[in-house]
C-alpha cells in the first residue's frame, strides 16, 4: 500500500487474503502440516502479525515453524529484511517479502501483508489470513505442539470466542486504524465513539473475569490484546485515540499488565519498533516521522492483582519456555 493512501474518507481494511490453509492432512492443496517445511514471516511493529508470534510461542511451535522477522519501516512496495546482515532472509535469502508473493503461480496483486507462511522449497507464500493461520496453530498443528501447551481455541468454547472476538475487531483492533486514517471529521467521530463504546464495554465485562472466555487464555484474549500493548505508544496520540490512555482505564491496564507478564506476552514485545514503524510509516499521519521518547515502558511491570479473580493463564497447561536466543527483545 502506498504511504499516501492510507488516509480514506472512510478507512476500510483489504480483506483479500490468500485462501489456502496448512492443514493436518493436507487437504486438496496439499499443504500439510510438517516440521520445518514453512518460516513464519513477521513484523514485530504489526498487530496482526503479532498474534502469530504470540500463538507461537504458547504453542511451541519454534523447532517446527522457523520465523523471519522483518524491520519496522517499509516502503510502498513491501515489508523488507532489512535487519538481517545483507538484508537478506537467511531462509528464505530474499530481501523483500514481496519476493515470497510474486513466487506464487499467479502472482498476487493486493498488497504485501504480514504475518506470511512462506513454504520453504518453493519460496511462495502459502497464507496471509492472520486469523485463519492462528486458528490452524491451535487445531491443525497439534502434532507439534509441545508438552503442556494450552488450549487457545477449544471446540467448546469456539462459538463464544468467535461471537465476543468479533466486534473487538471491528471496533476495537481495526476501530484504531478507522480512527487514525479517517480523512473526514465525520468518519473519525464516528470510529471514535464505536472504540471507547467498545473498550467501556469490554472493562465492564472483565470487571469480574480474568481472562474474556473461560478460566484460561484464548485466541480471544491474543486478539484484544495487541491492540491494547500498542494503545498508550501508537494509538493514542498517533491514531487520535485520546479520550483517555489504556492505563486511565484501571481495569483494561490491569488485564493488558496480567498478559504482559505472562510468558509469551510481554517477552514477545519491541516498543522501539512499533513505535517506529507507525510514526515513521505512517507520513501521511506524522509528517515529520519523528517518533516519541515516551511513554516509559516500566510500568507494564507493576502489580496488577488480576489474578485474585481466579483462574489461570494456561488452564492445565505450562508456560512456555523462554524465547529462543535469537528471538529476544530488549527487556524493559
Amino acid at each position: 500500500m502506498a504511504q499516501d493512501s492510507y488516509v480514506q474518507p472512510s478507512f476500510k481494511r483489504d480483506t483479500n487474503y490468500i485462501s489456502d490453509r496448512i492443514t493436518a492432512d493436507g487437504g486438496d492443496n496439499g499443504y500439510a502440516v510438517e516440521a520445518g517445511r514453512y518460516r513464519l514471516v513477521v513484523a514485530r511493529a504489526c498487530p496482526w502479525a503479532h498474534r502469530t508470534v504470540i500463538s507461537r510461542r504458547l504453542h511451541g511451535l519454534e523447532d517446527s515453524l522457523s520465523m523471519g522477522i522483518c524491520g519496522p519501516v517499509h516502503d510502498e512496495n513491501s515489508w523488507t529484511f532489512d535487519l538481517d546482515p545483507d538484508h537478506l532472509d537467511p531462509v528464505l535469502q530474499i530481501p523483500r517479502l514481496k519476493d515470497a508473493y510474486e513466487a506464487r503461480p499467479q502472482g498476487y496483486q493486493p498488497g504485501v501483508t504480514v504475518p506470511a507462511v512462506v513454504e520453504i522449497e518453493s519460496g511462495q507464500v502459502v497464507t496471509n489470513d492472520f486469523r485463519q493461520i492462528t486458528e490452524d496453530f491451535a487445531t491443525q498443528w497439534t502434532s507439534l505442539h509441545r508438552e503442556g501447551a494450552p488450549d487457545l481455541y477449544p471446540e467448546a468454547l469456539r462459538e463464544e470466542i468467535d461471537e465476543v472476538a468479533a466486534p473487538i475487531y471491528r471496533d476495537i483492533n481495526n476501530g484504531v486504524y478507522r480512527c487514525g486514517f479517517a480523512g473526514t471529521q465525520e468518519a473519525y467521530e464516528k470510529a471514535y465513539h464505536r472504540l471507547f463504546e467498545r473498550l467501556d464495554a469490554v472493562s465492564q465485562r472483565l470487571e469480574t473475569r480474568r481472562y474474556l472466555v473461560g478460566d484460561h487464555i484464548t485466541e480471544a484474549d491474543i486478539r484484544l490484546w495487541t491492540t491494547l500493548v500498542r494503545f498508550d505508544a501508537v494509538y493514542h496520540g498517533h491514531f487520535k485515540c485520546n479520550r483517555m490512555k489504556l492505563a486511565e482505564m484501571p481495569v483494561l491496564w490491569a488485564y493488558a499488565r496480567d498478559l504482559f507478564q505472562t510468558p509469551g506476552f510481554g517477552d514477545t514485545v519491541d516498543f522501539a519498533q512499533i513505535k517506529a514503524h507507525y510514526y515513521v510509516t505512517h507520513r501521511d499521519v506524522n509528517p515529520t516521522g519523528v517518533v516519541p521518547m515516551g511513554p516509559v515502558a516500566q510500568w507494564w511491570n507493576t502489580e496488577h492483582h488480576r489474578d485474585q479473580l481466579g483462574g489461570s493463564p494456561f488452564g492445565d497447561g505450562t508456560p512456555p519456555p523462554p524465547p529462543p536466543e535469537d528471538e529476544r527483545v530488549p527487556a524493559l
